[in-house]
């Protein structure tokens, strides 16, 4: 499946259906009067946030959508049918912004989560609600009231608990995929990592979800490299894990390097507690090890995690640091319970597919 996490698309809800100019016409009742009815209101346009989705691919090929208009009012004083509202389904994460970027419209956080954006124009009046002691025959009817309309960008932040940050070849990749589910691609080149990638991992009877975003790079706050597109995956994040190539050139230069672009990036990261950890420990001995993580100490790390991803060493200790910064019940340990409480009312277990978002 291809990973979008921002598109642009164009919103109109719809129009009121427009009243009827009708007069009863039956045997025998010479003045019938009017029987106009009022049109039918026209469809909202409205967000539900979903389970099972991660990208926003399929608003690269569908970018404009229109609710229908309300039926016209018909006589013997029927209103018009209201129009059936235009749903659409987005990832649990989506933000809704304004067109040029500045304002969050909508927040979808949790599944089912639905808004209506956009209200359908109200019906217009028919004939028949014209009449008065002085218009007996009224013609005039109203139109219905048009739908509303703009263009907004769809943003998408990954939901996870912890966030993986790091400069390229880091080993973000091996490491998530030694703890968690994930199938990250590997291999020996920077920017291998080209999209953020979900990893649920469980530990000591807990589980959370691990993201891993792309590598950063100096001036990714200002668009070097791949940039900071993939910051805002992370924002939602209670704990980021800073890995650390011990067999760079300079440990302490690289944490300063992602500690700024953190920083730059702003919107709370630079305020989110944080873990350093000292990967590829299988290609150093462990007095390299110590030294660089006394480097890394006073450099500013409050504590360093020894690791590696290869061999698994050092990775319990790193974990059971992050289980502290999390809360009661993540969101996946709930979604675990309800699975358990559905399988005890004689549900069938593994009846329905899971999604780490």
């Amino acid at each position: 499946m291809h990973f979008l996490d921002q598109a642009k698309i164009y919103l109109k809800s719809g129009a009121g259906g427009p009243g009827a100019v009708s007069f009863r016409r039956e045997k025998y009742i010479e003045y019938g009067g009017p029987d106009g009815g009022n049109g039918g209101k026209g469809g909202d346009i409205i967000f539900e946030a979903v389970q099972g989705l991660n990208t926003l691919i399929d608003f690269r090929y569908a970018q404009h959508f229109k609710a229908k208009r309300g039926n016209h009012g018909q006589g013997k004083d029927r209103t018009g049918a209201g129009a059936d509202d235009l749903v659409i389904e987005v990832p649990v994460g989506t933000q809704v912004l304004s067109e040029d970027k500045e304002e969050v419209l909508a927040d979808f956080t949790e599944v089912g989560q639905r808004v209506i954006f956009l209200e359908g124009g109200m019906g217009g009046r028919g004939n028949a609600s014209y009449k008065s002691a002085t218009n007996r025959a009224p013609r005039q009817h109203q139109p219905g009231e048009p739908g509303e309309e703009m263009w907004v960008w769809l943003r998408l932040k990954l939901l996870a608990d912890v966030g993986l940050v790091g400069l390229p070849n880091a080993g973000k990749s091996t490491f998530i995929n030694a703890v968690s589910n994930a199938q990250a691609k590997v291999g020996h080149y920077a920017f291998t990592t080209l999209i953020p990638k979900l990893g649920v991992v469980r530990h000591k009877g807990r589980e959370f979800v691990l993201a891993d975003i792309p590598g950063l790079i100096e001036g990714a706050a200002d668009g070097a490299g791949i940039g900071d597109r993939f910051l805002g995956h992370i924002e939602r994040c209670r704990v980021l894990i800073h890995l650390i190539d011990i067999a760079g050139q300079d440990p302490s230069q690289a944490m300063r390097v992602v500690e700024e672009e953190l920083s730059a990036y702003g919107a709370g990261l630079d305020d989110k507690p944080r873990l350093v950890a000292l990967n590829k420990l299988d290609l150093a001995d462990a007095e390299l090890g110590a030294a660089f993580a006394d480097e890394l100490v006073a450099a500013g790390a409050a504590q360093v995690f020894k690791v590696s991803g290869a061999t698994g060493e050092g990775i319990e200790a790193l974990l059971d640091a992050v289980l502290s910064y999390l809360p009661d019940r993540t969101a996946t340990e709930t979604k675990t319970v309800e699975v358990e409480d559905l399988s005890e009312l004689g549900g069938e277990e593994g009846s329905g597919e899971w999604s780490p978002i």
